[in-house]
């Protein structure tokens, strides 16, 4: 099995949250001597907060300053023993009023976070089974990590998908005890609401099911005793759900509470919950806070000032109702989200409105997909009604100029978002200096011109492209038929500025996943077919090929605009597809921001191999270029072999040959999950045979008494203008393989082919760089840039990755 550097996640969000870092507009810091909610000092300038999550104000109220600070007096700065021992004296009083708000027991836990934590592994047993709405916050689905090492299921249907959730409970239903959903009441990036009562209708109906609210974002703001959301609408919390609140936030002080009105589960956590049992506990002067929170909860004053955020609420909606502002999600919570689209956009329009004096959030990836970027703003009791008014117009003249310096527009952004189009397409706007041309076939460009770009370049040249719009069309099969598309910008002089070939096909979601993750989903595709988890991809190149897809006139003034103009236009096309996919590039590439502004996120590639030191004079002589390792590397698993295989080198073979080219071909394939393909028609290896462009390197075992002579490995190799050898891909008999070195020795002999037809370069391709290396090949690291119109399948992926 070849290895394959498979992409890091926390590398990527580390790149993107770098990025908004260096644009000024994350990782801030506030300043001054305090501080009184309505505004926030940045850079030495005071800005009205839309920023905060403290919705009704309560962390500036006066008594629950006074009560930290009287709890700081009484029993210090904390009381640093873990609560299973003994909890300081306030404990028991802010656990007493906070049961009192909900008129249940509750178990108050150090933060949501850890709460979580010490919960979910306790309620979640290892005969029960788990589903994620895509959107539950990240601490739930940290949590539930856990239980994938005890080999809990743990699934994920798209946000809110009541039909997605009916299929994967009766999924789980067989083999489950218990099957718990878990989500937020009120999410934290769109301000919209779970499903609760049809969720409850859905339990009715399955008995089985257990639902698991994380409402801290629904706290205090809503219903009885600021009970939160989820309580406001089921009144009375039943048995088969979990909830969880929380006392930081709008409750104004810190920590969380979980509350169960199934006693034998309360007593379970209550009595270990991990982080519960073993984590210090809260601090007095939070516990003072909270219990002055709670006791503000328990009176009328409540409800007055929940009135007095919802005037707020109702007042910014009716405003934005003025405007063409993108609001994501219209309702009732003080949470609001404005799109932007590309992350380069929010950037200068968070940007824009600090400079304004106004500060908010910027929603970014992984808290939403990279093309869904855009500006959260909260409000709260703080907020004058001036302040709201003011945002909204420096909003309704900024955003329009962001998306206009940025090169976007809102008919973009309303289509990232999924949003109705309210005006005609925009027609990409095409700089006077330059020309796009689209052509469907290849045949519809001069070959000159084509390979006078692509030439030595892996199967990318005009001969290749041909061969591959042959091969990739008229099947039954969807996988198996793929759209061709060739893109060229031309300058006003008529110079190529950019040109690239394009395919539209099927590719498995998990191409580029670990092979364990890949495993599991094929053993899932056995069950629900082989187009389970797969996408029609928009990418640079195809399956098929390597290298350099895109090429650029890097001395060309206009070229970044030229790329602007082909992403433009792929993203017009986008509607065809769910993802983009722009390969392969160095790791190092100079278009990073540019590709990462515009809404891409980078994925390590498996690094590609070349080699191109011919100075050796003969097979004899071969050994010299290789370093003293490899030397011997090369002395003892490669030149013992040599004398027990015959290698040939064939053109065109009897057509009995190809079903057995196919089955060595699919063994290869199926030994490399870590790069997840459709397997390639049949038709391709007709296509290669006879091909002037095409041969195969044959290698069969030396006929005696113990072997028959099988062909037991064949390369094949492509040859692009005389300059470069393309061994493309390989098929292996694994039975044989290590005994005979096969896989070596097909390196090799690939090697000293290239040598006798004098060319210039082998593009060795990708996976496998460590035997590559050996051989003497060059590795070089290449990542791609993909935008998904979601992150649910890359999510869902990443729930399969350490599940058993």
């Amino acid at each position: 099995m070849a290895k394959i550097r498979q992409n890091n996640f926390l590398d990527t969000v580390d790149e993107v949250f770098t990025s908004a870092r260096k644009a000024g507009v994350l990782h801030l810091h506030a300043e001054g001597d305090h501080f009184s909610g309505r505004t926030i000092q940045i850079n030495g300038k005071s800005h009205f907060h839309f920023g905060t999550t403290g919705y009704l104000g309560l962390e500036q109220d006066q008594r629950l300053k006074e009560a930290a600070i009287r709890a700081i007096e009484q029993y210090g700065t904390q009381f640093p023993l873990s609560k299973s021992y003994i909890s300081h004296p306030l404990y028991s009083s802010l656990e007493e009023r906070v049961g009192v708000m909900y008129d249940t027991p509750v178990i108050i836990t150090k933060n949501s976070t850890l709460g979580h934590l010490a919960v979910i592994p306790t309620a979640v047993r290892d005969e029960d089974g788990v589903i994620l709405d895509h959107q539950v916050h990240w601490s739930v689905q940290n949590a539930t990590s856990l239980l994938k090492t005890r080999g809990v299921p743990v699934e994920m249907i798209r946000h809110n998908n009541l039909e997605m959730l009916e299929d994967k409970i009766r999924q789980l239903s067989n083999k489950c005890q218990k099957v718990w959903y878990m989500a937020d009441g009120v999410y934290s990036m769109y301000g919209d609401y779970a499903p609760v009562e049809e969720l409850m209708e859905l339990s009715k109906k399955y008995p089985q099911l257990h639902i698991y609210f994380d409402d801290v974002h629904g706290m205090s703001w809503n219903g009885e005793n600021g009970t939160g959301y989820i309580k406001c609408v089921l009144k009375d919390l039943p048995e088969n759900v979990l909830l969880f609140g929380t006392l930081s936030k709008t409750f104004g002080a810190s920590g969380a509470v979980a509350i169960s009105t199934d006693k034998k589960l309360y007593s379970k956590i209550k009595t270990f919950g991990g982080p519960l049992t073993f984590s210090a506990q809260l601090e007095p002067a939070s516990v003072g806070a909270a219990i002055a929170s709670a006791n503000i909860h328990l009176s009328p004053e409540i409800y007055n000032l929940q009135a007095e955020l919802q005037a707020g609420i109702g007042y910014f909606n009716k405003l934005l109702d003025k405007t063409e502002l993108p609001l994501i999600n219209k309702n009732t919570s003080p949470v609001f989200y404005i799109g932007t689209g590309m992350p380069v956009t929010g950037y200068n329009f968070v940007q824009r409105l600090l400079k304004e004096g106004f500060y908010v959030n910027l929603g970014i990836y992984p808290a939403v997909p990279v093309k869904n970027t855009g500006v959260r703003i909260t409000i709260s009791r703080h907020n004058k009604a001036s302040d709201i008014k003011a945002l909204v117009e420096a909003m309704e003249y900024h955003h329009p100029k962001a998306l206009e310096e940025t090169a976007t527009n809102l008919t973009k952004v309303r289509k990232a978002f999924r949003m109705p189009v309210k005006t005609e397409m925009t027609k990409i706007e095409i700089s006077p200096g330059m020309k796009l041309e689209i052509f469907d076939s290849i045949e519809k460009i001069s070959k000159e011109t084509w390979n006078s770009l692509f030439s030595g370049k892996g199967v990318l040249d005009w001969e290749g492209q041909l061969f591959l719009q042959n091969v990739f069309s008229g099947h039954e099969q969807n996988e198996y038929n793929w759209n061709f598309l060739y893109a060229v910008i031309r300058d006003v002089k008529d110079t190529i500025i950019l040109a690239a070939p394009i395919t539209i096909a099927l590719w498995k979601d998990d191409l580029l996943a670990q092979a364990s993750t890949s495993l599991k989903v094929e053993g899932m595709r056995q069950q629900q077919g082989k187009y389970y988890l797969t996408s029609r991809v928009l990418s640079l190149g195809s399956m098929f090929t390597e290298g350099d897809h895109l090429y650029l006139n890097e001395n060309h003034p206009e070229r970044e605009k030229a790329l602007g103009l082909l992403v433009d236009k792929m993203e017009e096309w986008e509607s065809e597809t769910s993802m983009i996919v722009l390969r392969d590039f160095d790791a190092d590439t100079p278009l990073n921001n540019f590709f990462h502004d515009r809404g891409f996120v980078k994925a390590n590639m498996p690094d590609c191999c070349f080699f191109e030191d011919f100075s050796w004079e003969g097979r004899g002589d071969f050994s010299s270029v290789l370093s003293k390792k490899s030397r011997r590397h090369f002395y003892k698993d490669i030149k013992p072999y040599e004398e027990l295989v015959v290698v040939e080198v064939i053109e065109k073979v009897p057509e009995e040959y190809l079903t057995h080219f196919l089955k060595l071909y699919e063994n290869v394939r199926q030994n490399n999950p870590g790069l997840n393909t459709f397997p390639f028609p049949p038709k391709l290896f007709a296509e290669m045979n006879g091909h002037p462009n095409w041969e195969f390197i044959c290698l069969s075992l030396k006929q005696d008494k113990d072997r028959r002579g099988d062909l037991a490995g064949v390369m094949f190799c492509y040859k692009n203008s005389g300059k470069t050898y393309v061994p493309s891909f390989v098929g292996m008999d694994y039975d044989c393989t290590d005994d005979f070195s096969i896989y070596r020795q097909l390196l090799y002999h690939t090697i000293l082919r290239a040598k006798e037809l004098e060319f210039e370069r082998i593009d060795f391709g990708l996976t496998a760089s460590f035997e590559k290396k050996k051989l003497g090949a060059k590795v070089k690291s290449k990542v791609c840039y993909i935008q998904a119109k979601d992150n649910f399948s890359l999510e869902l992926l990443e729930t399969l990755q350490n599940s058993r």
